[in-house]
């Protein structure tokens, strides 16, 4: 592993433990050159994932750019770094049962969209807002009304 630091190839590993309730391991490593320490994450990869865009091209599938794509609709919400990463990790395990190397970008957007409506209503909507490509106010309200006729049901 290289420091990010100082680019050195040298490090150490100082701590491991699990993390993400087994499902990676995480570990401290300091770099014999610089000192610099700093925490990587190993985790279990099924199979490689290729991710089809709507043009057409194809992507390998970025687990960090899912992360960030659900973290921003929860921004100033409250739901913790740790329960997105169980959501990301579950999004992910969903997309490696599917038993498919490649993915279309839809089949993922309805992953993370059933995941927000479970875990957080206003976020959902945001997501949705970008994801649906929502033009005018009455696209929302039509989201809305529906959430709220599903809540309803639900209740």
């Amino acid at each position: 592993m290289h420091c990010p630091f100082c680019s050195a190839g040298d490090t150490q590993v100082k701590d491991s433990r699990q993390a993400e309730e087994g499902g990676s391991i995480r570990r401290r490593r300091s770099c014999v050159q610089c000192g610099g320490r700093f925490t990587t994450f190993e985790r279990t990869q099924l199979r490689e994932l290729t991710v089809i865009k709507n043009n057409g091209d194809k992507e390998l599938f970025d687990r960090d750019k899912l992360y960030r794509s659900m973290k921003t609709p929860l921004r100033k919400r409250p739901i913790d770094n740790a329960t997105l990463e169980n959501v990301v990790n579950g999004i992910v395990r969903q997309m490696e049962s599917l038993g498919e190397a490649e993915i279309p970008t839809g089949k993922i957007g309805e992953f993370v969209m059933q995941a927000f409506m479970e875990l957080d209503h206003v976020a959902y909507i945001r997501y949705a807002s970008v994801y649906k490509d929502f033009r005018e106010v009455a696209d929302f309200n039509e989201f809305v009304d529906d959430l709220q006729k599903v809540q309803k049901k639900a209740s």
